[in-house]
C-alpha cells in the first residue's frame, strides 16, 4: 500500500473484505454439532404476581432436551451484575422470575429442544398463571408515589443526587432574562441490526472442565466476570468468545439473563446450546436508552450571557438493574455545564424505577442528554434575549485559557478551544447568507430552519487498557487488544500505529481480539475509549518492540542502536544505506536467539498496560438546516454540517463514519425514535411497524471540517469520537425545527417530531389565521 505514514492516512478498513465477500460469521453463522435450541417464555403482563408455571405439556412436547423455570435453577437465582451508585436502593434482576415478574419481556422460563421450530411450538404450551398488579410507566407519576413498581415497596425512587456551585439566588436576582422549560427525553431502542445471542459448549476434557460461551457482546472478559459471578463457577473455567458483532450501541455490554441460562443449560445438559434474539425480543428486552423529563430554569443578562441554570432531572431505569442501568443517568449531571461558564448551577437528579424494559448505555450514555437540555437552554435564552445563537454560545464559551477546567460536577476538562469549531461550522455554512436565505424563503412560503448545537463529552473510561505487540518469524505483525472492535474499524487504526512503529505493511499486521482464553484482560469497547486507552497501549508496545528490533539490529550490523534508521521493513546504518538488514532477518535471528543483547528476551514482543492520566473530553459544533412541508408537516434535513475536534486523528476515513453513523442515530432521535408504553405496561411499539429507524434517504450528504487540539492525557494525544455525533445532532436538529416554526410562537417541541406533531402546530396556526388571530 503506497502510504507514506500510517497514521493520519484515508486507509480504507482492514475488517471490511470479509465482510464484502460474506464470509463474516456472526453469531446466528455459527453451528456445532448435536446443538440444542433455546426459546425463552416471558412475561406477558406490566407487573404481576406469578402463581404457577405448569411445565408438563412442554417437557413431553416431541423433541424437548429440558423445560425450566426459577424454581429448577435455584443453584444460578443470583443477581445479573450491576454497577453500583452510592446511596442506591438496589432491584436486583435475576436470571428467571420467581414471584413478581416487573415489565414485559421478563424471562419467566426457557425450554430447550433439538429444533428451533420443535422449541418454539413447546414453549406455546407452557402454562402461566398470574395475578396482574398495577404498574406504572410514567417518571412523574413514579416520582409521586403509587403505584410501586415493586410489591412491597414504598418508594419508587433508586437514588438521588445533587451537583451545585456558585449562588443560584444571586443569579437569578433580578436577572434581565429568565426562561423556563419542561423537556422530556424520550426513551430509544438501540435497534443494532445484529440482535443479541449467546452459543454455549461444555468440554468435561479440560482440566476440570471448560464452557466456552460465544455471544454478540461488546466486552468479552465483563461477560466472563458475570457469567463466573452468576453461575458460582471460577472465571479460569469460562472462555468467552466475541465473533463478528452486528453493532452494539452499549446495550451489549450487559450479562443478560438468557446469556446466563444458555451457559448453564449447556453445562447441565453437556450439549451445546443456542439461543438467538428474536426482534421483538430485541425491543423488549435489550435495554433501552434515554428516558428522562427534565424541568429547567436559566437567568442571564440581556446579552446573553448566562448567570445560572438549575435542573430537576427524573430518570427511568426501568424495572431493575443490569450491568449499565443505574450508572448511567449520573453522566447527565456529570455534563451538565457543557462548553459554558455558568458561574452558579445546581442539577437535582432522581432515578426512578418503572414497570419497562431497564434502561442502559446507548451511544452517549447520559452525556446526550445533558447536551439536550443545555443546547435547547441556548435557544430559549437567544430568543428572549433576541440575540443571535450562535453569539449566545459564543459568549458563554469557557475561554481556552482556562484549561485544564474543573466543571462544577467536578469534571476536569482537558482542553478546548470551542469557538474553533463553531467559527468553522459557521464558516462551511456561510451563515450570514443562510440566515438571509431563510428569510427569503420563508417570504416565499416555505418553512425553513438553522439549528445549532455545541458540546463536550467525556470519554476514555477505564482506567487501563492492554495491548500486545508481536513481530513473528516470518516478519509478520500480531496485536492483541484487550478492546472489542464491532464497526468501528478500530483493527485497522490499531495496525496504522503498528505499521508506522515498525515499517511493516499494513496487510502483514492482523489484530486479535474478543477471545478472553487469547486476551489476557480488557475493558472492551465502550465509552469511545478505544483509541485513546486501546490506541496508546498499542502504541507503547510498539515502540518497545521497535526498540528490540535496533538492538537486534545493532548486533548483526555491527552499529549502535542510535545510528540505524528504520524504514520500509529495512534497518539501516545512517549514512552507509548499503549495511541494511530486513526486518525479517532480525526476527529470524531474534526467534532463534542469535544476536540477542543479553538483557533482552528472544522473540520480538512486548506489552503495555496503558493508564490514562484522566478522562478526556471531545467537543465540536453542528448546524442543521431543515424544511417542513407546509401540508404533511414532515421534516426533510436538507444540510447538515459538522465540526467534532476529537484530538489527534488516527485514520480520518474512520472518524467520517463514526460521525456519519452517530448523526443518522442523534437525528433520528430527533425525528422519528421513541418506546413507547400504555399505562399498564405493554409495549406498544414492539415491532419494527411501530418503531421508526432512519432509511438511506432519511439524511443529506454531510459536510465535515476539522478542528485538532490534542489531549495531554495519553500518548497519542486522542480523545474519542465514537459518539460525539449523537451528542451534538439531536439539539441541532430540534433547534432547526423549532426555529423553522418560531414565526408562529413556538418556543419548544418535544421529541420525537414526527409529521403529525408538526401538523398539528401548523393546523393550529391555519385555524388562528382563518380567525383572525394573527
Amino acid at each position: 500500500m503506497a502510504v507514506s505514514q500510517y497514521v493520519g492516512a484515508r486507509i480504507k478498513r482492514i475488517e471490511d473484505p470479509k465482510l464484502i465477500r460474506g464470509e463474516g460469521a456472526f453469531l446466528d453463522d455459527l453451528a456445532l454439532g448435536g446443538l440444542l435450541h433455546a426459546v425463552f417464555i416471558r412475561s406477558p403482563h406490566g407487573h404481576a404476581k406469578i402463581r404457577k408455571v405448569d411445565l408438563r405439556r412442554a417437557r413431553a412436547h416431541p423433541g424437548v432436551v429440558a423445560a425450566v423455570a426459577a424454581g429448577d435453577v435455584q443453584e444460578i437465582q443470583r443477581p445479573l451484575p450491576a454497577i453500583p451508585v452510592k446511596g442506591m436502593r438496589g432491584a436486583d434482576h435475576f436470571p428467571l422470575a420467581a414471584q413478581e415478574v416487573c415489565y414485559v419481556g421478563e424471562c419467566v422460563a426457557v425450554v430447550v429442544a433439538e429444533d428451533l421450530y420443535a422449541a418454539r411450538d413447546a414453549a406455546d404450551l407452557v402454562e402461566v398463571e398470574y395475578d396482574p398488579l398495577p404498574a406504572v410507566v410514567d417518571l412523574e407519576r413514579a416520582a409521586r408515589g403509587a403505584p410501586f413498581t415493586h410489591a412491597g415497596w414504598d418508594t419508587n425512587v433508586a437514588y438521588t443526587s445533587t451537583v451545585e456551585r456558585g449562588d443560584l439566588d444571586a443569579a437569578f436576582r433580578s436577572a434581565p432574562v429568565v426562561v423556563r422549560q419542561r423537556m422530556e427525553n424520550q426513551r430509544v431502542a438501540p435497534v443494532s441490526l445484529e440482535p443479541r445471542g449467546t452459543m454455549a459448549m461444555y468440554d468435561g476434557s479440560l482440566g476440570q472442565g471448560l464452557v466456552t460461551v460465544w455471544t454478540s457482546t461488546q466486552e468479552a472478559h465483563s461477560i466472563r466476570d458475570g457469567l463466573s459471578q452468576v453461575l458460582g463457577l471460577d472465571a479460569r473455567r469460562i472462555r468467552v468468545v466475541t465473533p463478528d458483532v452486528g453493532g452494539g450501541f452499549g446495550a451489549k455490554l450487559n450479562t443478560y439473563p438468557e446469556d446466563v441460562l444458555v451457559t448453564y443449560l449447556a453445562r447441565r445438559l453437556r450439549r451445546p446450546v443456542k439461543w438467538v434474539e428474536t426482534r421483538q425480543e430485541n425491543l423488549q428486552t435489550t435495554t433501552h436508552g434515554r428516558g428522562q423529563v427534565v424541568e429547567v430554569e436559566v437567568a442571564a443578562e440581556r446579552d446573553g450571557r448566562i448567570r445560572g441554570m438549575r435542573s430537576r432531572v427524573l430518570a427511568d431505569l426501568g424495572a431493575s438493574l443490569i450491568y449499565t442501568t443505574a450508572i448511567v443517568p449520573t453522566l447527565t449531571p456529570l455534563m451538565i455545564q457543557g462548553p459554558y461558564e455558568i458561574p452558579a448551577l445546581r442539577c437535582d437528579l432522581t432515578a426512578l424505577y418503572t414497570n419497562t424494559c431497564p434502561t442502559g448505555a446507548y451511544r452517549g450514555a447520559g452525556r446526550p442528554e445533558a447536551s439536550y437540555y443545555l443546547e435547547r437552554v441556548m435557544d430559549l435564552v437567544a430568543d428572549e434575549a433576541g440575540v443571535d445563537p450562535a453569539e449566545v454560545r459564543r459568549r458563554n464559551f469557557i475561554p481556552s485559557s482556562r484549561f485544564p477546567y474543573k466543571a462544577a460536577s467536578g469534571a476536569m476538562y482537558d482542553s478546548g478551544d470551542y469557538a474553533k469549531p463553531l467559527d468553522e461550522v459557521l464558516r462551511i455554512a456561510d451563515y450570514t447568507a443562510l440566515r438571509t436565505e431563510q428569510a427569503a424563503q420563508r417570504r416565499n412560503g416555505k418553512i425553513i430552519g438553522v439549528g445549532l448545537a455545541s458540546y463536550v463529552e467525556i470519554c476514555g473510561f477505564g482506567p487501563w487498557e492492554l495491548g500486545t505487540v508481536r513481530v513473528n518469524k516470518d516478519a509478520s505483525a500480531t496485536v492483541v487488544t484487550g478492546t472489542s472492535p464491532h464497526g468501528q474499524g478500530d483493527a485497522t487504526g490499531f495496525a496504522q500505529i503498528v505499521a508506522d512503529a515498525l515499517t511493516i505493511p499494513i496487510e502483514q499486521i492482523s489484530v486479535v481480539f474478543g477471545d478472553t482464553l487469547l486476551v489476557q484482560y480488557g475493558g472492551g469497547t465502550s465509552w469511545s475509549r478505544s483509541m485513546s486507552l486501546g490506541g496508546s497501549a498499542v502504541y507503547l508496545a510498539s515502540q518497545e518492540v521497535r526498540k528490540q528490533i535496533l538492538r537486534i539490529a545493532a548486533n548483526l550490523l555491527e552499529a549502535a542502536p542510535a545510528d540505524l534508521a528504520l524504514a520500509d521493513a529495512r534497518v539501516s546504518v545512517r549514512g552507509a544505506p548499503g549495511r541494511s538488514v530486513s526486518i525479517a532477518e532480525v526476527a529470524e535471528a531474534a526467534y532463534d536467539a542469535k544476536h540477542v543483547p543479553k538483557d533482552q528476551a528472544p522473540g520480538l514482543e512486548a506489552t503495555s498496560r496503558f493508564k490514562s492520566e484522566g478522562t478526556t473530553f471531545p467537543f465540536g459544533s453542528h448546524l442543521s438546516v431543515v424544511e417542513i412541508d407546509p401540508e404533511t408537516g414532515q421534516v426533510r434535513i436538507v444540510r447538515y454540517v459538522a465540526v467534532d475536534d476529537c484530538g489527534r486523528v488516527i485514520n480520518p476515513l474512520l472518524v467520517d463514519g463514526q460521525v456519519h453513523g452517530g448523526i443518522a442515530q442523534g437525528a433520528s432521535q430527533a425525528l422519528l425514535e421513541a418506546v413507547k408504553y400504555d399505562d399498564q405496561g405493554q409495549l406498544i411499539t414492539g415491532t419494527l411497524a411501530e418503531y421508526g429507524i432512519p432509511s438511506a434517504h432519511f439524511l443529506p450528504r454531510m459536510e465535515r471540517g476539522t478542528s485538532v487540539t490534542p489531549t495531554p492525557r495519553n500518548p497519542l494525544g486522542a480523545k474519542g469520537i465514537g459518539e460525539a455525533a449523537t451528542i451534538g445532532s439531536t439539539p441541532a436538529v430540534v433547534n432547526a425545527v423549532v426555529d423553522a416554526l418560531s414565526h408562529l410562537g413556538v418556543r419548544h417541541l418535544d421529541m420525537p417530531l414526527r409529521p403529525e406533531r408538526i401538523a398539528s402546530v401548523l393546523r393550529k396556526d391555519s385555524i388562528t389565521a382563518v380567525r383572525g388571530g394573527r
